[in-house]
C-alpha cells in the first residue's frame, strides 16, 4: 500500500516528537532510579521494539517504559507506560486517543498490582 508524502511527514514529525521527549524522561528516571525503556536494541528483550503483554495475552509496543529494577540486560517492573503522539487535526486526535487508551488500559489494569503510593518508594524501595 502506497503512503502518501503527507503521511510520511506526519511520522517524520512524531519521531522528532520521541526523541525530544526521551531526555526528559530520562532526567526522571535518573532521578526516580528507574531504568527507561525505549526503542532500540537491549538485551534483556527480543527485538527493536518495547512490547509488554497484557492479562489477556495481547502485546502491545510502546514508545517508552520506565521499569523500576531494570536494566539493558534485565527487565524490570513497569511503572510508566508511555506513548506519545502528534496530530494536526481534532478529528484525528480523538481517535489516536482512543487508539493509544486501547493499548494502555489493558496494560493498567495487568500491571496495577505494582502501583506505588508514593514517588518517594520508588527510590528507596
Amino acid at each position: 500500500m502506497a503512503q502518501s508524502p503527507t503521511h510520511r511527514f506526519g511520522q517524520i514529525i512524531g519521531e522528532v516528537l520521541e526523541k525530544a521527549v526521551e531526555p526528559l524522561l530520562q532526567e526522571v528516571a535518573l532521578r526516580y532510579g528507574l531504568y527507561l525503556d525505549k526503542k532500540g536494541s537491549r538485551p534483556a528483550r527480543a527485538g527493536n521494539k518495547v512490547t509488554w503483554r497484557d492479562l489477556y495475552g495481547n502485546a502491545h509496543d510502546l514508545d517508552f517504559v520506565l521499569e523500576k529494577g531494570g536494566t539493558p540486560w534485565r527487565q524490570g517492573l513497569p511503572i510508566a507506560f508511555i506513548e506519545t503522539a502528534w496530530r494536526r487535526y481534532t478529528e484525528h486526535s480523538s481517535n489516536k486517543a482512543q487508539e493509544i487508551q486501547g493499548a494502555i488500559i489493558p496494560l493498567v489494569e495487568t500491571y496495577q498490582h505494582l502501583a506505588s503510593p508514593s514517588p518517594i518508594s520508588l527510590k528507596n524501595g
